[in-house]
């Protein structure tokens, strides 16, 4: 029989199909669902820092405040003031989960500052998270502010996190850095089990009827997979940190893909709610009838096997690919 298991931050999972954060894990009845469809790990909807910060009715005005927002901050619910539930409220949930489920359960930060809300982290972990994913979300709109002081930013939050907790500790960002498999070492340098590649922030856009900024949600498609491939492919040899790769993960191919170049675990949000969290079920059977057709006998033996270290042309994850691309292209 083919073995599906992986291990990520440590913990050792069953296949590499782990609900990534979203207003999915609200409900504890989803979290049994989740599991009992082949979920192997939960991450948890995200604590806010601006929930610790501010009264829950002040939320909403506080997030739309001139600035973009995650991926977990838009309207697909459209209270945020209600959508996830206070701090306190929180970590209740987290200790219903570990009642309720078997797999891990991943608690989930999502922040920038450095302050009180870290405390947070600990008691996470005193709820019973298995670990702790940090969604770090900062947006460099200051022109004074350089690029040395935002990665600091990024560095000196996930480092304490780490000294605040004992369980592993990932953290989940954007690609928009300008040396990123430097800032990867880092992060990992700074306490990082894992790197979650890469969170999707959502843009506002236009209403030209009213002449105001409103929120525009888009749920990934598979074409975004490309690029946490190709980053994956080049830093999953040079890491000690698991990589999980979120965003685009739709299909059993996908979940191949991920796992060829690297990564240990795929987050899928997107695909459950497009098809509804019993869509794990069939993924994972879809996962193993392709590796047993392809004559894997585990998820292990394909993990990295076309990363950088291991593919047999290397430059293909570089320049030289790009220019195979343009020169390929003709105009009908």
């Amino acid at each position: 029989m083919t073995d599906l298991s992986t291990q990520y931050l440590g913990l050792k999972l069953r296949n590499p199909l782990v609900v990534a954060a979203s207003p999915l894990s609200k409900e504890i009845s989803n979290l049994r669902y989740m599991e009992d469809s082949g979920a192997s790990a939960i991450v948890l909807h995200s604590l806010f820092e601006e929930q610790i910060n501010i009264e829950s009715n002040e939320l909403d005005r506080f997030l739309w405040d001139g600035s973009e927002v995650s991926a977990e901050s838009t309207s697909i619910f459209p209270d945020l003031g209600n959508y996830a539930i206070g701090p306190d409220g929180y970590l209740e949930h987290i200790r219903q989960a570990k009642q309720t489920v078997s797999i891990p359960v991943i608690a989930s930060l999502n922040g920038v500052s450095r302050g009180g809300w870290v405390s947070y982290a600990r008691e996470m972990q005193q709820a019973g998270a298995d670990a702790i994913e940090l969604n770090v979300y900062f947006i460099p709109a200051d022109p004074g502010s350089t690029s040395d002081e935002i990665e600091k930013l990024y560095l000196d939050l996930v480092a304490e996190i780490r000294n605040t907790v004992s369980i592993p500790v990932a953290v989940k960002v954007g690609p928009y850095f300008s040396a990123f498999a430097n800032m990867a070492q880092r992060l990992e340098a700074a306490g990082a089990n894992g790197i979650v590649l890469f969170n999707r922030f959502y843009q506002p856009d236009f209403d030209l009827d009213t002449l105001e900024v409103k929120p525009s949600l888009n749920l990934s498609r598979s074409s975004e997979l490309l690029l946490r491939l190709h980053w994956t492919a080049m830093l999953s040899s040079h890491l000690h940190a698991d990589i999980a790769i979120t965003g685009g993960v739709h299909t059993a191919e996908d979940v191949v893909k991920s796992m060829m170049s690297g990564a240990k675990v795929t987050m899928l949000a997107s695909a459950l709610l497009q098809n509804g969290i019993g869509y794990l079920r069939p993924l994972s059977h879809q996962v193993e009838t392709w590796l047993e057709k392809h004559e894997y006998a585990s998820i292990k033996q394909m993990q990295g096997s076309m990363n950088q270290k291991n593919v047999p042309n290397p430059k293909a994850l570089q320049r030289s690919n790009y220019m195979k691309v343009l020169s390929s292209y003709s105009a009908n």
